[in-house]
């Protein structure tokens, strides 16, 4: 296994996210890998945690990666987060994404889960995706 091609995995991801039209009508371009100090605007995109397991064959190296992507807001009500979600959805599925390391296999949306914050204020859909990848500069032994 190799997690040298998790950096290029989220670099492509977050790279279609942020460059999607429907995506920067929903939030403009708050979306972020970390999300920054200060005030944040009233609804963004942030790129989360994610969990990666081997998955070597014997043609070479590779990883299922499992990640985050959350959309979070303070507007009350679950309509325009979900309308950002949905972009997002749209945005990866079946993407072709090209990495700098390595190559995307497959990617799909797993799961997403709903739910408000901050008291009630706020809400956040996390959205969960699948990512198969295999790392052309790794061989298994």
């Amino acid at each position: 296994m190799s997690y040298a091609v998790s950096a290029a995995l989220q670099s492509a991801v977050f790279t279609a996210i942020a460059s999607d039209i429907a995506v920067g009508d929903a939030v403009g371009d708050a979306v972020y890998d970390a999300v920054p100090s200060g005030a944040l605007p009233n609804m963004y995109i942030n790129l989360g945690p994610e969990t990666v397991r081997v998955a070597d064959d014997k043609t070479g190296s590779g990883a299922v990666h499992s990640f985050v992507v959350s959309v979070v807001t303070e507007v009350p009500g679950f309509f325009a987060a979900k309308e950002a979600a949905g972009a997002v959805c749209d945005v990866l599925h079946d993407a072709a994404l090209t990495l700098d390391r390595g190559r995307l296999v497959s990617l799909r949306f797993e799961r997403a889960r709903a739910v408000k914050i901050d008291k009630g204020t706020g809400r956040r859909i996390d959205l969960t995706f699948r990512a198969r990848t295999e790392d052309n500069q790794s061989t298994n032994i």
